[in-house]
C-alpha cells in the first residue's frame, strides 16, 4: 500500500456525534451529512457508523452520492440537499432519496414520476431566507406546500433553510442569523395555517446547533462537527464560547506518510521548483511522497507549515510539488528512510496542525482542506476499542440501518 494515507478514526467520529447529542433534547433529531464523499473521510463507511452512532438520516448533495449509499445497502433516510433536475427524477423516486424542493415544475415531475412507479415519494420544502442560493421565498411556501399535499404520490416531509453566516461572532451577522429563523418560522407557521403539516423542521448547521439553541427545531444537520471541526469563528472566540457551548470534538482524519528520501545539502542549497527557499546553513532534508495532487495545498509553502516526524517539528521548505514535499530534518537528526510523519490531524495523535489551523495559514476553511484530500489517498478505517486499535476495517454490513419513525412538526 501507498505509504502516504488518510487513518479515518471512527471512534472518533463516533465520539462527536455522542458530544453533539449533548447538546440536543431527546426529541430532536439529527441528520449527518455524509456529501463530498463524507467530507473527504469516506460516505459508506461513514455513514454506516454514523447510523450506529445515533444519526435519524444522512444528507448528500449530488443523486450519484445518495445512488452509492443505496447500493452499498444503507437504506434509511437520505436526504438531497438539492432539487434534481431531467433524469435524476427517476433515479431519486426509484432509490427512495428525499429532496429539496421549491419550484412547481420540479414538484410535478416528481409527482409524474412517483405515479408512474406506483409509489409515494417524500420531499422537503426549501425555504431560502437569506443565503440566495436555492429556495422559495418565504411568502410562496404556503402555496407550495399546498401545492405538494395536493399531489396524489407525494409527501411532505418537511421544511428546511440554511443560515449563512450563523458561525460569526460580529454582531451584525448575529442579527441577521436571527431575522433568517425569524423568516423561516413565519414561514412554517403560513403553512400550518394554510392547514398544511409542515413535517420535519430543521435549518441548524454546525454553528447554529452549536450557538443558537433555539434553532434546533425537530432536526439539526451539523456537518463539520461531526468530523471533528469547529465551524467558523468558534476558534477565535473558543474560550468564551466553549464555556457557554461546551462540545470536545476529536479530529476524526490523521493524514499520514514515511520518509522516502534523506539527503543533506550546505549552506546556500536552494530547495525544489522556483528556489523560494535557499539553506542558510547546512540542513538535512528529507523527501515525502505527498503533493498538492494528493490534496496538500501548494499554497502551503512558505507559510510555517510543519510536519511531526515522531514528536519532532520539521517545517516544509521550498514549494510544494504535485507528488512530494521536502521537510527539514535539523529537529530529528537521526530520523531515516521509512520514518513516519504526520501531515495533520488530531494532536493527542501526534499531529502538529488539525484541518481547521492548517487551513488558517493559506485564509481558508477546515472543509477545503479535509475535501481536497484526493482519491488516490488511500482510506484506512480504525476503530478504538478498549485493547487498542484491533487493525484495519474493511468495509463491513449495517449493524443500524433501519428508518427512524419520522413524526411531525415541533416548530
Amino acid at each position: 500500500m501507498r505509504p502516504t494515507k488518510a487513518i479515518i478514526h471512527l471512534s472518533s467520529l463516533e465520539h462527536n456525534i455522542a458530544e453533539i447529542k449533548k447538546l440536543l433534547s431527546r426529541q430532536t433529531r439529527l441528520c449527518v451529512p455524509v456529501k463530498a464523499d463524507a467530507y473527504g473521510h469516506g460516505a459508506v463507511q461513514c455513514s454506516r457508523k454514523a447510523l450506529e452512532s445515533g444519526a435519524d438520516c444522512l444528507g448528500i448533495a449530488t443523486v450519484s452520492e445518495g445512488v452509492e449509499l443505496r447500493d452499498a445497502g444503507i437504506i434509511a433516510p437520505v436526504l438531497l440537499f438539492s432539487s434534481p433536475l431531467g433524469d435524476e427524477i427517476s433515479e431519486v423516486v426509484s432509490r427512495n432519496l428525499t429532496p429539496f424542493v421549491f419550484e412547481p415544475f420540479c414538484i410535478r415531475l416528481l409527482e409524474e414520476e412517483a405515479a408512474r412507479r406506483g409509489k409515494t415519494a417524500t420531499v422537503h420544502l426549501k425555504v431560502d431566507t437569506g443565503m440566495s442560493r436555492v429556495g422559495c421565498r418565504p411568502e410562496d411556501a404556503a402555496s407550495l406546500a399546498r401545492l405538494i399535499v395536493q399531489c396524489k404520490h407525494l409527501k411532505l416531509g418537511g421544511m428546511a433553510t440554511h443560515f449563512a453566516v450563523s458561525d460569526s461572532l460580529e454582531n451584525n451577522d448575529e442579527v441577521f442569523t436571527h431575522e433568517q429563523f425569524r423568516r423561516f418560522t413565519a414561514a412554517v407557521a403560513a403553512v400550518k395555517r394554510e392547514g398544511v403539516d409542515p413535517g420535519i423542521c430543521h435549518c441548524a448547521n454546525s454553528s447554529a446547533t452549536l450557538r443558537y439553541p433555539e434553532t434546533h427545531l425537530d432536526m439539526v444537520r451539523p456537518g463539520i462537527m461531526v468530523y471533528g471541526c469547529y465551524p467558523g469563528d468558534y476558534r477565535k472566540g473558543a474560550p468564551v464560547l466553549a464555556e457557554k457551548h461546551p462540545v470536545n470534538l476529536e479530529p476524526v482524519m490523521d493524514v499520514v506518510t514515511q520518509i522516502t528520501a534523506v539527503k543533506d545539502i550546505p549552506l546556500g542549497t536552494s530547495v525544489s521548483y522556483g528556489r523560494r527557499w535557499t539553506s542558510a546553513a547546512s540542513a538535512r532534508i528529507a523527501t515525502l511522497p505527498i503533493g498538492y495532487a494528493d490534496g496538500l495545498r501548494r499554497r502551503l509553502s512558505l507559510t510555517g507549515f510543519v510536519v511531526a516526524v515522531g514528536d519532532k517539528h520539521c517545517p516544509v521548505r521550498g514549494t510544494i510539488c504535485m507528488d512530494q514535499c521536502m521537510i527539514d530534518l535539523t529537529a530529528a537528526p537521526d530520523a531515516a528512510v521509512g520514518d513516519k510523519a504526520t501531515v495533520f490531524g488530531a494532536k493527542c495523535r501526534g499531529a502538529i496542525f488539525d484541518a481547521g489551523a492548517l487551513g488558517e495559514l493559506i485564509g481558508t476553511i477546515p472543509y477545503e482542506i479535509l475535501t481536497s484530500m484526493s482519491r488516490r489517498v488511500p482510506r484506512i478505517y480504525r476503530q478504538f476499542t478498549a485493547e487498542g486499535y484491533p487493525g484495519d476495517l474493511e468495509p463491513r454490513p449495517d449493524r443500524r440501518n433501519l428508518h427512524p419513525v419520522w413524526g411531525h412538526s415541533r416548530c
